[in-house]
């Protein structure tokens, strides 16, 4: 019996052993679980990035790895993700904007003269599509080659091939755009997934003494500038009262004119009434005196018509009617007519009859 128990315990034994070989490897990952909490907190980037196996990549970042120190392919979105501890190492890299601010920058100017530039901001992006091939020639720090070093270089050449006056005052405002325009033609022609959006220059730091001396020229260009402003202010203040005095005369003159115009056409009108008048007065005295000779023209050949030897006898006999007596002859009195011969005379006449006359001899 205690053989044949013996006998059938043997074939027990393997899964005991499987079963020790699982709990050892149970022990050995809450060790390194303990030690990995223990530890991260305290440990570099790096470090943390090799241990860890759930990770997460930020928002406007993509994830990178790398195993066995080769850049993989591998690119992750934002959100967590899985890895491998200790062989995969992950990093994340930003993808959209952002600002690197480059500082103390000397320089010398073409006349020899060491001034600083305090900052320059570059505002760029590394456009996703270009991750990995733009990680692969120049690394995580891209920035470095391409922006920071890049600047130090494009500030040197551009100090050296301008004077100090044309460097702090005439051609600061180009500086900017010379900037960005060279970086970003290195870049598109050696790191085509750098793009730069914008370079802002500081104004740089020169000499006391220099310094001094723009400050003083700047006051008198500022004086300068003040006078020739007056002097325009005063131009344009008498050309205004020129065009005011030209405008004031000129209202006059139309005002002169209206009125002489207005008196001329007064003086025609009364000129025309005038004549007018005349025509009608001439008219009316033309009148008559037409009627005045029509009239005498007519009394006239009346006359004559009535001059006929009967009315003269009987004028002849009217005018003689008129005297009480009338004396004919050499010798007062030739003929004695009373008035009551006369009245026979004209009674004769007017029936017709021929007068006869009695004379005392």
């Amino acid at each position: 019996m205690d053989s044949q128990q013996r006998t059938a315990a043997s074939p027990r034994s393997p899964p005991r052993q499987g079963h020790d070989s699982t709990a050892i490897l149970f022990t050995l990952l809450s060790f390194f679980a303990i030690v990995a909490l223990v530890l991260l907190p305290s440990a570099s980037p790096f470090f943390q990035n090799s241990l860890s196996i759930l990770h997460q990549v930020p928002e406007g970042h993509v994830g990178v790895y790398w195993r066995g120190g080769a850049l993989l392919k591998t690119i992750t979105e934002p959100g967590f993700h899985l890895k491998m501890p200790f062989l995969t190492q992950y990093e994340p890299v930003q993808v959209t904007l952002q600002t690197d601010m480059v500082t103390d920058i000397p320089c010398g100017t073409k006349g020899g003269v060491m001034i600083s530039f305090g900052k320059i901001e570059v505002v760029n992006r590394l456009r996703k599509e270009f991750v990995f091939e733009t990680l692969l020639n120049y690394g995580v720090h891209y920035d470095k080659t391409w922006i920071y070093d890049k600047i130090h270089h494009e500030i040197n050449q551009f100090c050296s091939f301008h004077s100090l006056q044309q460097v702090y005052i005439d051609v600061f405002d180009q500086i900017d755009e010379k900037m960005k325009d060279a970086l970003q033609v290195d870049c598109t022609r050696y790191a085509p997934g750098i793009e730069i959006l914008s370079v802002r220059v500081t104004k740089p730091t020169i000499p006391e003494s220099i310094r001094r001396n723009f400050e003083q020229m700047e006051e008198e260009r500022t004086k300068v500038l003040i006078a020739i402003e007056k002097q325009k202010v005063a131009e344009k203040e008498a050309e205004t009262m020129k065009k005011m005095a030209i405008s004031e005369a000129e209202k006059n003159a139309n005002v002169s004119k209206i009125l002489m115009e207005q008196k001329l056409l007064e003086k025609d009108s009364a000129r025309r009434q005038e004549e007018i008048e005349n025509a009608m007065y001439l008219a009316r005295e033309k009148s008559l005196a037409d009627a005045d000779f029509y009239r005498v023209i007519k009394e006239a050949e009346a006359n004559r018509l009535k001059l006929t030897p009967e009315f003269l006898q009987l004028k002849f006999i009217q005018a003689i009617a008129n005297n009480t007596k009338i004396f004919f002859g050499d010798k007062v009195p030739n003929m004695i007519l009373d008035q009551r011969l006369l009245g026979n005379l004209l009674h004769d006449v007017s029936s017709g009859r021929t007068m006869t006359t009695k004379a005392d001899i």
